[in-house]
Order: C-alpha cells, then sequence, then structure tokens
C-alpha cells in the first residue's frame, strides 16, 4: 500500500507532466505564437508548483540556464556589428560561387562546414553566424532557404556530438567521467561520422524536389565580388573581437570559464572598438527566441523538480546493474534520451543521469558504455522537433525573418523531416553501438 507521501511524489510527478505536455501542445498548434505559449505554460508550471509544493519561485529563477541565454545575446550583437561591413554578402557569393549552381552541392558544402566547426565551437554559435549567411545565399541564388537552415541545424547538432566541447552534455559528461578530448573524440566519432553519412543521404533525398539543379537562374558570376565588403576598417574590428571570442571558446574549459563569459569578453572589446548606438544593437537581439528559452527551462525545471526525470533515471539504472543486460541498458538509455532530448531541454535530463551513472560506477558496475549511449542519445534526439535543440529554433527563427516566400518552418514541416532523421540516426548509432560494445566498454 502506498504511504501519503508516495501519492504526493505521483501526484506532483502527474500534474507536472500535463503541464508540460499541455504547454507543449499549445506551442506545436501554433494557436498563439510559441514565446506566449512557453511564457504561459511556465506561469502555470510555477503555479502547479507553488500550490502543491514541489516547485517554487525561486527554483524556477534557478532553472532558467543563463549561460545559454547571455552566449545567445551575446552573439546576436557580435553579429549584428558584422553584418553592415559586408562580410556575409562576400561569403555568401564565394560559397555560392564554389556550389556550382547545383544546390544539392551547396547543401553538402554547407552542413560539412556547421559540423567540422560545431565540432570545435558550440553548435548555437555556430549556427547564428551560418543561418543569416544561409537566407543571404538563398536570396542571391533564387533558392528556398528552408532545406539548407533545417539542414544545417540538424547537422550541426550531429557534428557537435561527436566532441568534449560541441556540445554542454558533453562538456558535463566528460567532466563527470574523467574523459579527455581526445577519449571523447575517439570513442564519439566513429558512430557520429556513420550517423553523418546516412543522415546527408536521408537529407538530399527528402529535399530532393527543393533541390533540383538548373531549376532557377542560378548564374551569381554577375555579382561584384570587389566590392561585396562595405567597411574594411568595421570588418577587421568585428573580427578581431570574434577572434578573441573563438579563442576562449577553444579554452573555456581550460580557463573554467563559462561560454557565455567568453563572449561577453568578446562582445566587449567590440563595444570598445566600434561604439555603437546601444538602442540600435539591441534592436538586433532576438528577445522572443530569449524569452521562450528563458520560459522553456522554468517548464523543464518544474518537470525535474517533481521527481519525473529522476524516476525514470533509476529505473534505468536498475537495469544497468545486471552485467548481462548492460547493451540492453544501454540502447534504452540511447533512445530514452533522445526521446526526452526531444521534448525537455536535454541538459536537466543530463544532470540528472550524471550521478545515478556515477553511481554505478561506485558500486563497481561497468559504465563506460553508458556513458556513450547517453552522450549519442541526447546528442541526436534534439533533431526531432523544432524546440528540441537551440540550433534549430535559431533556423526556425531565422527562415520566419527571411521573408522569403517558402520559407517559414512550421512545427509540423520539421518534425515531417526530423523524425525519420532522428529515427534512422539512432537505429544507425545502435548499430554501431553494438557493433563497438566491447570496444565502448573501455
Amino acid at each position: 500500500m502506498m504511504t501519503a507521501a508516495e501519492v504526493s511524489a505521483d501526484a506532483n510527478m502527474w500534474v507536472a507532466a500535463a503541464v508540460l505536455l499541455a504547454s507543449y501542445a499549445l506551442i506545436f498548434s501554433e494557436i498563439i505564437h510559441r514565446t506566449s505559449a512557453a511564457i504561459l505554460g511556465a506561469v502555470m508550471m510555477v503555479g502547479a508548483g507553488m500550490l502543491m509544493g514541489f516547485y517554487s519561485q525561486q527554483q524556477a529563477i534557478l532553472a532558467i540556464d543563463a549561460n545559454t541565454i547571455f552566449l545567445l545575446a551575446a552573439m546576436m550583437m557580435l553579429v549584428a556589428m558584422l553584418r553592415p561591413t559586408g562580410a556575409f554578402d562576400y561569403t555568401a557569393i564565394v560559397i555560392a560561387r564554389f556550389s556550382a549552381n547545383d544546390p544539392r552541392l551547396l547543401l553538402v558544402y554547407l552542413s560539412l562546414a556547421v559540423s567540422l566547426i560545431s565540432m570545435v565551437l558550440d553548435n548555437v554559435t555556430t549556427i547564428i553566424v551560418f543561418a543569416p549567411l544561409t537566407v543571404l545565399i538563398c536570396r542571391i541564388l533564387k533558392l528556398s532557404p528552408l532545406p539548407f537552415l533545417m539542414s544545417e541545424a540538424i547537422l550541426s547538432n550531429i557534428g557537435g556530438a561527436s566532441t568534449l566541447v560541441g556540445d554542454p552534455p558533453n562538456l558535463m559528461i566528460g567532466s563527470a567521467a574523467s574523459i579527455s578530448f581526445n577519449e571523447f573524440l575517439v570513442h564519439m566519432g566513429p558512430p557520429v561520422a556513420v550517423v553523418w553519412v546516412v543522415t546527408v543521404a536521408l537529407l538530399l533525398l527528402v529535399f530532393r524536389s527543393q533541390l533540383k539543379p538548373g531549376g532557377t537562374a542560378m548564374n551569381v558570376e554577375h555579382f561584384d565580388l570587389e566590392h561585396a565588403i562595405r567597411d574594411v576598417s568595421l570588418l577587421w574590428r568585428v573580427m578581431f573581437a570574434l577572434l578573441l571570442v573563438v579563442v576562449l571558446f577553444f579554452l573555456h574549459h581550460e580557463l573554467d570559464m563559462f561560454p557565455a563569459f567568453a563572449a561577453f569578453i568578446g562582445l566587449s572589446l567590440a563595444l570598445i572598438l566600434l561604439r555603437p548606438e546601444p538602442e540600435e544593437l539591441f534592436g538586433e537581439v532576438n528577445w522572443s527566441v530569449l524569452m521562450f528559452f528563458a520560459a522553456l527551462f522554468v517548464l523543464v525545471g518544474g518537470v525535474e523538480a517533481s521527481g519525473l526525470l529522476d524516476l525514470l533515471g533509476h529505473n534505468l539504472a536498475d537495469l544497468a546493474r545486471d552485467p548481462a543486460k548492460l547493451l540492453l541498458a544501454g540502447l534504452i538509455l540511447m533512445w530514452v534520451s533522445a526521446a526526452l532530448s526531444a521534448i525537455v531541454d536535454n541538459i536537466p535530463f543530463t544532470v540528472t543521469m550524471i550521478p545515478i551513472i556515477a553511481s554505478l560506477d561506485a558500486r563497481g558496475t561497468e559504465v563506460d558504455a553508458l556513458w556513450w549511449a547517453l552522450a549519442l542519445g541526447v546528442g541526436l534526439g534534439g533533431n526531432s522537433t523544432h524546440i528540441g535543440a537551440t540550433a534549430n529554433l535559431i533556423a526556425v527563427t531565422e527562415a520566419e525573418k527571411s521573408g522569403i516566400p517558402g520559407a517559414r518552418i512550421s512545427p509540423l514541416a520539421w518534425m515531417r523531416v526530423g523524425i525519420p532523421v532522428t529515427l534512422s540516426g539512432l537505429a544507425v548509432a545502435s548499430a554501431v553501438y553494438t557493433l563497438l560494445f566491447d570496444y565502448l566498454r573501455g
């Protein structure tokens, strides 16, 4: 017979899950704007949590990942200062010419670029820079940016999953399990590389009707490359600040520095060198995106405070205690992590699972393979929905801002592509994980 405390805990989890699902239904239905829906859901979660005693206002404030919010704001302002220099125009024309007037090659080149950069920088920063550049390229080539923006976001998430610094959960896992950069790359590189190839092939197939070569006027030879850069002096000053940010991103884990603080150091330098009007600069920040993520963090924080994530984690841990079922536990962990990363932020689930897996290690259970399963799951799962990863929402927002007919990415349009891509990626990752299991377990 259940005690009163157990009944109360179950009620908390059911209420938190109900509020989350109702909020997501509102976000995906687009009855109201997704930011308004997320704020409404956050208020409901805090209200329900206070009423039932599982979530306070203080916990809600602490649930907001300030590192992510400030990183996004700083990079948006740096990109805004770079835009008037003409650097995007110049790069867009070069890439458009290099693609040999073939949209399929363009998609592969852009996807490869964001994937490689996401291995050494975080994927959010990569998409903030590449999304406006992609829209500009598509304007030049008279193409819809939809397939390119979606592919970049999806493949930046996949590329970032392969390294210690490519995705925040990876850094958390590496820190908890004392995994070095090289060790992370050696173990995650093979499955991620296979997933990347399969995903690119699938995206080319899915978007084949929008990537037909020769279907539009794509000759860009008449675009003036010589005069694309409009302000060389301004460009060098912004690039100097951005270079400092990139260097600090490389070193931030060694310097025990938050990525957001690294971005603000570069932003401070840019503000000194360029001295822009604050009102104009702040007007370039997409506050709707920042408020959406803040509200989403509050929502997910309520689910975490209710104990639901912890319950899921402990059930997985019970399975992993049996050495004969370790492979099964790893595969289940991968798929559950992916499923949850599609509907809640992958950071809270990673935070929940780390102490659980670490406790198994302390009891003598083999856990090396579980770390890799967790990293694969949270890295691939976010591709399912437009809000499953921060990079996805940046791509969606940039498509909306472009004003190009047919460029808007609806939640349903994303899921039509994202779910098959995620399922195929997980299936491939599971096969490679199974084949390399003895290697991955240590």
